[in-house]
């Protein structure tokens, strides 16, 4: 039975309070929820938690019943234990929990909104929970299989945590664990584009959460399924033509490796049967944090589109 209490720390979200929501598979997960009208879906990236959404929140909120969950394995949510195949952290059981914490609030149809690994877990969503998933909009991603495949130096150097991060457990946990505030704190400025983001509440948020070892653990987790389990899960679905079929928004900040690297747009056009808008902002990789009024303002515009 879905147990839901008022959680020991406040949000960073205002206008939101923030919950701690038990599922039947005993999981637990961190939620700030605010707002008034019908649901809205927010899932943050990494090394962020839902605080990320602090600037965006309030103004989708005047709209929107906002709900933002810390994915499992980040920020104050439950991190449940993996296994060989890292099937826990895979985003294929990642979504289905959050259409899980969906459905245990009384929502079964939504939009999903979601920057870089959960952007990558909305994407999942739209695939595996197509009568959930009304429309989503993704921020600073390409599709993971696209971006692996077409791997080259440029984003191996950009995005060495991608190769870093996957390497057997315990080097990479071992390795931050003696210089974490130092690991965090360039993984940070490398994503920012902007002077001064994140802010440095922020900044010490995701401090917080990340001297925790087990987060560690589950964000090596996470990145261990992208490079293995979750491409298991996308070439099954290309040998048989699964794509999207809910409007898609892609957008992504021009001055990020993302931006740089790819035609964003043609890469998602490449996975969808469906429409797929969208455009660059001028910023890095952190849209919601660097460009909050500009993303508001595309993302009204696009749920509300019919």
């Amino acid at each position: 039975m879905t147990e839901i209490r008022r959680a020991d720390r406040e949000t960073f979200l205002p206008g939101c309070t923030a919950e701690d929501v038990t599922l039947d598979t005993g999981v637990t997960l961190r939620v700030a929820t605010g707002g008034d009208g019908p649901p809205l879906l927010l899932l943050h990236g990494h090394p962020q938690t839902h605080a990320t959404w602090r600037e965006v929140a309030p103004e989708l909120a005047r709209h929107y019943t906002v709900i933002a969950p810390d994915l499992r394995g980040y920020g104050d949510s439950g991190k449940p234990a993996s296994d060989a195949e890292h099937a826990p952290y895979s985003k294929r059981a990642m979504a289905a929990e959050q259409v899980a914490l969906m459905r245990a609030l009384g929502h079964t149809e939504f939009p999903v909104i979601g920057h870089d690994r959960g952007a990558r877990v909305a994407h999942r969503m739209a695939l595996d929970h197509e009568e959930a998933v009304q429309r989503l909009a993704v921020l600073d991603i390409a599709p993971t299989a696209t971006m692996y495949r077409r791997t080259d130096r440029a984003f191996a150097t950009s995005y060495f945590w991608w190769f870093f991060l996957i390497q057997p457990a315990p080097l990479p946990e071992t390795m931050i664990a003696g210089a974490t505030e130092e690991y965090l704190l360039a993984h940070l400025r490398g994503q920012s584009g902007t002077e001064g983001v994140p802010a440095p509440e922020l900044v010490e948020e995701y401090l917080r959460c990340y001297r925790d070892p087990a987060t560690v653990h589950a964000v090596c987790e996470d990145y261990r399924a992208a490079a293995g389990i979750d491409l298991e899960h996308d070439e099954a679905d290309r040998r048989v033509g699964r794509v999207l079929r809910r409007p898609l928004l892609a957008l992504w900040g021009e001055h990020g490796t993302v931006g740089r690297l790819y035609d964003v747009l043609d890469t998602w056009r490449e996975v969808s049967a469906a429409e797929v808008t969208g455009s660059s902002l001028p910023c890095g990789h952190l849209v919601q944090e660097e460009r909050p009024r500009e993303l508001t303002e595309r993302l009204l515009a696009f749920l509300a589109a019919r």
